[in-house]
């Protein structure tokens, strides 16, 4: 039953559209059917040192690991309607020595759960390699951009001056702890391991049952699933029923949410900076490229709205496997399965394409510093009049009656400033004898040159900059 797929049936946008080859790769049929044959390859080699199976059928089901013959199973699965026993009994015509201890003791989910598991921390890796190369260019921006003032926006209003090194450091510090979440997460990342049907390993204890010794064999099937999970470099949970905890599930799902929401905001932030009023930044743009069908002028955000849309996807998923989790009825139910299809290589794709269009958003970002400065001495001087209260307090004046004095003068200069005129918010505080007879007007003047008011925010935003560098660094170390 070949199974031939176009363009003329619905293919999901995963299929070809959104995420990488190397993340289908993970999540693509010959590749778990690759890793339910190692899986069935290490159970026999563990089974062959307990004298269970012959060398010679280990050796013929070695043989053909890597044969995968993807339409031939679909045929078996047509009349037997189990996906697992047709690919054992797939594997089983190929390997004509071996095939008949194919499974032996095992329940699907020994074999299916332990792959799920193996792809879940493959895919993580991915995400965490995207996600370093995304850190990295970050901190680049970060240090580039540490000491340009900009008007910072609090309620989307005009608030009081930052630096961009330092609103992009907001977003460092985001994606700094959804890496550490997400190696977290990656670390306790767990197989079901070989317990049978309910999780008893009552299977396997018969299976290695001494039959002239049945006192002997409680600790034997600790030993073989050892073995195995020892084989395939995975740790297995220490209870389980047919199934490994599908909290896990959730946990790692709420990582991906996690990051989406981060890089969320980002795109977003992009998007109203991107609106002409502001102008500060701007994706990058093709030559070539249409913004529009209708307006050939048009400069969309499209990647900025692309990454928000799939971020939005991302973070509904986390309830899916919240309800598998909840619903994971007594020792098991099935209604799990089918989502979990479609739940985990979605969301590591969604999350995957994301990664990569954001990477080459902040690599590639397009600053227009002529509207970062023109944006600050427009706004900044509303800004500034903090400080002119402040030091005119210093100086012996009644912080109240100085905070009026500035508001008054402050409502009339942007009635002017809204109409498009020059704001005459300097002159008519420097001429203001409520506050002149506390400093001089030339004082006043020069505290209401907003671009040095910043702070600390380039020590705070360079600071970041060293942890996240720190905690990249301590983590490859730690894979080395």
């Amino acid at each position: 039953m070949t199974q031939n797929f176009t363009h003329d049936i619905f293919l999901s946008p995963f299929s070809w559209r959104y995420g990488t080859a190397d993340m289908r790769q993970i999540w693509g049929e010959v590749h778990k059917r690759y890793l339910w044959r190692l899986l069935w390859v290490a159970l026999a080699e563990a089974q062959q040192e307990f004298g269970l199976v012959t060398q010679a059928q280990v050796d013929d089901l070695r043989a053909y690991i890597d044969q995968i013959d993807v339409d031939r199973a679909h045929e078996i699965e047509a009349e037997i309607h189990h996906d697992l026993m047709a690919e054992v009994k797939t594997y089983a015509e190929q390997a004509k020595i071996g095939g008949g201890i194919i499974h032996l003791g095992a329940t699907s989910m020994d074999i299916e759960d332990n792959v799920d598991a193996l792809r879940l921390r493959e895919s993580v890796d991915v995400i965490l390699a995207k996600l370093q190369i995304l850190l990295t260019e970050l901190v680049t921006q970060i240090e580039r951009w540490a000491d340009t003032p900009i008007i910072a926006f609090t309620h989307l209003q005009p608030a009081e001056p930052s630096t961009m090194g330092y609103r992009l450091a907001q977003y460092g510090f985001d994606l700094l702890t959804d890496w550490q979440e997400l190696t977290r997460i990656r670390s306790g990342i767990r197989g079901k391991g070989f317990k049978g049907a309910v999780g008893t390993s009552a299977s396997y204890m018969d299976l290695l049952a001494d039959l002239d010794d049945q006192t002997t064999t409680r600790a034997m099937p600790r030993q073989l699933e050892a073995i195995v999970m020892q084989a395939i470099n995975l740790e297995p949970f220490p209870v389980a029923t047919q199934t490994y905890p599908r909290k896990q599930d959730w946990l790692v799902l709420n990582g991906l949410a996690g990051l989406a929401g981060s890089l969320y905001k980002f795109a977003f932030d992009l998007r109203l900076l991107q609106s002409p009023p502001l102008g500060e930044w701007a994706e990058p743009f093709g030559k070539k490229q249409v913004g529009s069908s209708a307006m050939p002028f048009k400069r969309n955000p499209i990647n900025a709205e692309n990454i928000d849309s799939l971020a939005r996807f991302v973070a509904a998923l986390p309830r899916v496997t919240w309800d598998n989790a909840a619903h994971s009825l007594l020792e098991r139910t099935l209604d799990d399965s089918a989502n979990r299809r479609e739940t985990f290589p979605a969301a590591f794709l969604a999350t995957d394409e994301i990664l990569r269009r954001s990477i080459r958003l902040i690599r590639d970002l397009r600053v227009d510093e002529a509207a970062l400065a023109r944006n600050l001495e427009k706004y900044g001087t509303f800004a500034a009049t903090e400080r002119v209260m402040m030091a005119a307090v210093k100086a012996g004046a009644d912080r109240q009656e100085m905070h009026e004095v500035i508001r008054e003068h402050s409502l009339k200069a942007w009635v002017k400033l809204a109409a498009g005129e020059p704001t005459p918010l300097v002159e008519t505080l420097m001429q203001d004898a409520r506050l002149t007879v506390h400093l001089s007007a030339e004082r006043v003047q020069a505290l209401l040159d907003a671009s040095d008011y910043v702070g600390d925010a380039p020590d705070r935003a360079s600071e970041l900059v060293k942890q996240i560098r720190t905690a990249l660094d301590s983590t490859t170390q730690k894979s080395i």
